[in-house]
């Protein structure tokens, strides 16, 4: 059935590449409410996707959240394979915002192929990701009028905010979802040409910590040097947060963690990576920064971070303005690893800021989201078959790494459905997901295709 499909996919890969340069065009930013109608289109485009492919019972679920009507889930399924398993494709659609605008090279959301890349926002979180996963089903029902195997669709429009309705919608109608593996396409390679599994994601939890002083914003020349500071105040409870090693100051915050096993940092000693070429051309910095004890993979894969991501408020306009704010914001997130519970973490966290707290000011800490830390055992037949078909598609051993981010939904996974997941990815580390200029290598869009398809067979063969 592969050879079919794979043949199949090859004789219509351009068109496979126009599609995702459609899907591309939508700018599907579900953090902006003014994309709210872009986000339905982006989910009503899967959708018309997983019909063209040939799946059933293709829907898109309307979400809710605790503060808001959230985005669509678009679901399918072709359970027709009685006795062999169910694999459940998971992807998302959304987008994270394009800005800074001015350092696009091309228009974010105008696909352009460069260098034998496609150039756009979500080209590679996680439009072409998921796109190769309906492709895969489309080359496999085009070619043999069914599949290996009993397969589930489920695509969120939340990811990038949390994905709050998707672990909702999991965790009240996991029946909807029963499979057997998940197989996810949100990760990357760990470099060109090397067949990469993740099987490890640390866990997160992205808060807020809001200073308040006085009752509204003062003049300083008039009222400096007595009135309260929220933004001093903040930066003196950020700076104790962490040491000048990367040793986060929280007490209690490293207890119980599981480091990895020595054949874990066995094999990761092992793998292609120099230190000086990722300083230079992926962090760009004069040098790299975190616990020296520790190899720059350990820290971004298994030791646990805390990193702020934005100071709102005050004065940042154009001139001067010496005002003293009456309050103060800062998005702060910590990376978790296996051994630590978001809940327990936030706690620890919230009494350590609660107990150094400048004088004048009050303080109040929120937790927006949270992801649980997950490391997937190699012993399962969905691995191994994951492992043959990456190898067998490009012609190298299939390598095992963890990834130093957070896909949320791999712990719903476990925790809910009880099923292991398989995370292929096909991105490259210079990718800059997230950042300006978000690429996928077009080869790697064709080879993931053909990965999924021989992947599929290879869980389906008796």
């Amino acid at each position: 059935m592969s050879e079919a499909a794979i043949g199949f996919a090859k004789a219509n890969g351009g068109r496979f590449v126009e599609e995702l340069k459609a899907l591309l065009r939508i700018p599907s930013v579900s953090t902006a409410p003014e994309h709210v109608e872009d986000v339905r289109k982006a989910a009503e485009f899967v959708a018309d996707g997983l019909r063209a492919a040939g799946l059933e019972n293709v829907s898109l679920i309307e979400t809710t959240t605790v503060h808001r009507k959230g985005h669509p889930l678009v679901y399918g399924d072709w359970l027709h394979k009685a006795g062999k398993p169910t694999v459940l494709l998971y992807g998302h659609y959304d987008v994270q915002p394009a800005e800074p605008l001015e350092e696009w090279k091309s228009p974010p959301f105008e696909p352009t192929e460069r260098d034998g890349n496609i150039y756009a926002r979500g080209a590679v979180d996680d439009k072409g990701q998921m796109w190769m996963h309906v492709k895969a089903l489309e080359s496999l029902m085009k070619s043999d009028g069914g599949l290996p195997v009993n397969v589930r669709v489920i695509v969120e429009g939340e990811e990038e905010v949390g994905g709050e309705g998707i672990a909702a919608f999991v965790r009240e109608h996991g029946d909807q979802l029963k499979a057997d593996a998940a197989l996810v396409s949100d990760t990357e390679m760990f470099a060109p040409e090397l067949p990469t599994l993740c099987v490890g994601l640390r866990g997160m939890i992205y808060t807020e910590l809001e200073v308040k002083g006085a009752a509204t914003d003062l003049h300083s020349g008039m009222y400096g040097g007595a009135a309260p500071n929220p933004f001093v105040a903040l930066a003196q409870i950020i700076a104790k947060l962490k040491d000048e090693d990367g040793h986060v100051s929280i007490p209690g915050f490293y207890d119980g963690i599981e480091a990895p096993t020595a054949e874990e940092l066995a094999a990761w000693k092992t793998l292609p990576f120099d230190e000086e070429q990722y300083r230079r051309h992926e962090v760009g910095s004069t040098e790299l920064t975190g616990e020296p004890q520790y190899s720059v993979l350990e820290r971004t894969w298994s030791r646990p971070t805390m990193d702020v991501h934005g100071m709102p408020g005050g004065f940042i306009g154009a001139g001067a303005k010496t005002v003293i704010p009456a309050k103060a914001v800062a998005k702060i997130s910590f990376r978790l690893v296996p051994g630590m519970k978001p809940e327990a973490t936030f706690a620890k966290y919230k009494v350590f800021v609660e107990s150094i707290v400048p004088r004048g000011t009050q303080v109040s800490v929120r937790m927006i989201h949270s992801g649980e830390p997950i490391v997937v055992s190699t012993d399962n037949e969905y691995i191994r078959a994951a492992k043959a078909a990456m190898a067998e598609v490009f012609g190298k051993e299939t390598v095992f790494v963890r990834g130093g981010g957070s896909i949320p939904i791999v712990g719903d996974f476990v925790r809910e459905l009880g099923i292991p997941t398989v995370m292929m990815g096909f991105g490259l580390p210079d990718d800059n997901l997230h950042a300006p200029n978000e690429k996928f290598h077009l080869a790697n869009f064709h080879r993931g295709i053909e990965s999924i398809v021989r992947f599929l067979d290879g869980v389906g063969a008796p």
